[in-house]
């Protein structure tokens, strides 16, 4: 074969593959256009989180900045979206005071979320003489005198989308729901046995 029947069938070649990729490009954008377009007629919505009560076997503070809690919770989600499903590939719930952290992190199982479902979830959250700032201890043992405190219970999570047969990847998301506990004369609690159980039924914030 002479040199110029090779460089011709190169040439032929090299057009098949530019031809291929602009093809493959052309269908990926198209693609890509109708998701979007998709996604923007969807209009979807956050997830919605409420705080329904809080179950605390124990809270207190020693030496004098190590934090001890034991919490139950009840934490739902809906989902408000018609079209959209909801796929929580991670979620650690834990507790905050004066944005400290002071308790560890229990993750929930991932779970998938259809449209207009609601989950229920029920973890307990534990500390054991987690450290907090010094001024953090003063505070929550003054609080705990003057009969109320309130935490935050947050959930760190990842999130994707189900549109149809298409799955985007996933989001982070944080959800922040505040608890009012009291206690003495003040309690609005109930008491279970060691525990004391409180109706908060709060509505939490999400960013996504």
């Amino acid at each position: 074969m002479s040199e110029k029947e090779c460089d011709h069938h190169k040439g032929k070649y090299g057009r098949l593959v530019r031809g291929f990729l602009a093809g493959l490009l052309i269908l990926l954008f198209i693609l890509l256009v109708v998701f979007l377009i998709t996604w923007a007629v969807l209009q979807p919505k956050k997830p919605q989180f409420v705080l329904q009560d809080a179950t605390v076997y124990a809270l207190n503070v020693s030496a004098p900045n190590f934090v001890s809690s034991t919490i139950s919770l009840t934490i739902s989600s809906r989902n408000p979206n018609d079209n959209i499903g909801i796929y929580y590939d991670k979620l650690d719930v834990y507790a905050t005071y004066q944005d400290q952290q002071i308790t560890y992190y229990t993750a929930i199982p991932p779970t998938y979320q259809g449209h207009h479902d609601v989950n229920v979830w029920s973890p307990y959250i534990v500390g054991t003489n987690v450290p907090v700032a010094p001024y953090n201890g003063l505070s929550l043992n003054q609080d705990t005198a003057d009969g109320s405190i309130v935490l935050f219970i947050k959930i760190d999570g990842r999130v994707r989308w189900k549109v149809g047969t298409i799955t985007t990847g996933d989001y982070h998301f944080d959800v922040t729901c505040p608890a009012f506990i009291t206690f003495g004369s003040q309690s609005t609690g109930i008491t279970v046995g060691n525990a004391i159980k409180y109706q908060l039924v709060q509505s939490c914030s999400v960013s996504v």
